[in-house]
């Protein structure tokens, strides 16, 4: 090589070098985030990520577009983020479900602890066992003896065969040596209304979905399924009172996202999720469906998630409950 050319491909190498480690990163995130709901739209998860989602794009500096894509007992819209880009940029809404499906199902075309991290938990709210007002119990007790004396008579309402409500009712159904007949319902709403209408006697609600019927008292929350008792139904014993210690059952809803995302995608809209909690307008309008704020940091969910498909695998064990 001739002594110019050498000297110029040394200055083109070193400016290129300068060129590159003057170019700013790239700062998460860039563009906006898309978070898929596998439920349908309208719902208490629609209400959910709507509320906290708001405050999250202020601070992240870009839109959080919730992507709606229900069916398949949330498998569908779990799926698809299984095999989204591992880029940060997408977020999957996850319930109970997320947590009952690998613990009752055979297959599933992924692996819920392999694919996927936790980003945080949100909020926990108590599921709760409701009756009809023709229904001759006011208690989860007198509930329970009307079950012994009428064995495998009694049927309930609740969203999924294998889910979160047919298993805490199973749970519950172990401990206290009765049977009774689950009713599956393609959804929150067709079981209301077959609820309200009398055509089944109890069923397995929510706090946001009870709190307006029991107001108008066209049904009677006999117990929640949590540990404590609900603010929005203070008045409505625990089945832990009513009986069984120990017995704590609640929908929980959080965020997770593929394992192979960035760390820094994780921290960051972790931290954006818990931030949103704390501010007042958002405490407000998840109070007043009865969602209380209930933060875990990726680590903790995780280690939650893991425990959850445990519990739930043992109860569905034990009732010999199991999809294929």
């Amino acid at each position: 090589m001739k002594p110019k050319t050498w000297y110029l491909a040394v200055v083109v190498v070193f400016t290129s070098v300068l060129f590159v480690d003057t170019v700013p990163a790239q700062v998460f995130p860039s563009k906006p985030i898309r978070w898929i709901v596998p439920f349908p739209a309208g719902g208490t998860g629609d209400l959910l990520v709507r509320t906290v989602s708001g405050p999250m794009a202020k601070s992240l500096g870009q839109n959080v577009i919730a992507d709606f894509r229900p069916g398949g007992g949330t498998i569908i819209g779990t799926e698809l983020a299984a095999r989204a880009p591992a880029d940060g940029y997408t977020l999957l809404f996850v319930a109970n479900s997320f947590t009952t499906n690998p613990a009752v199902r055979s297959r599933l075309p992924y692996d819920t602890l392999r694919d996927f991290a936790g980003v945080a938990r949100i909020i926990t709210t108590p599921f709760v066992i409701v009756v009809h007002p023709s229904v001759p119990a006011k208690s989860l007790k007198e509930l329970l003896a009307l079950a012994r004396a009428r064995p495998g008579e009694l049927t309930y309402g609740s969203l999924s065969t294998g889910g979160s409500q047919h298993l805490s009712m199973e749970m519950l159904s172990q401990l206290a040596k009765v049977s009774l007949i689950q009713v599956p319902h393609q959804g929150i709403a067709p079981m209301m209304i077959s609820l309200v209408g009398g055509h089944i006697g109890i069923a397995v609600t929510n706090v946001p979905d009870t709190v307006p019927y029991a107001a108008a008292g066209r049904l009677r929350p006999i117990a929640v399924m949590s540990a404590s008792r609900s603010p929005a139904l203070e008045n409505v014993p625990t089945v832990a009172e009513s009986g069984f210690p120990g017995y704590d059952v609640q929908l929980w809803i959080g965020a997770a996202m593929v394992r192979a995302a960035p760390r820094e995608a994780v921290t960051r809209l972790s931290t954006e999720i818990m931030r949103a909690l704390e501010q007042s307008e958002v405490k407000a309008a998840l109070d007043k469906v009865g969602f209380v704020p209930a933060p875990l940091n990726p680590e903790q969910f995780d280690a939650f998630i893991r425990a959850e498909i445990q519990r739930y695998e043992k109860i569905a064990r034990k009732a010999n409950i199991r999809i294929e």
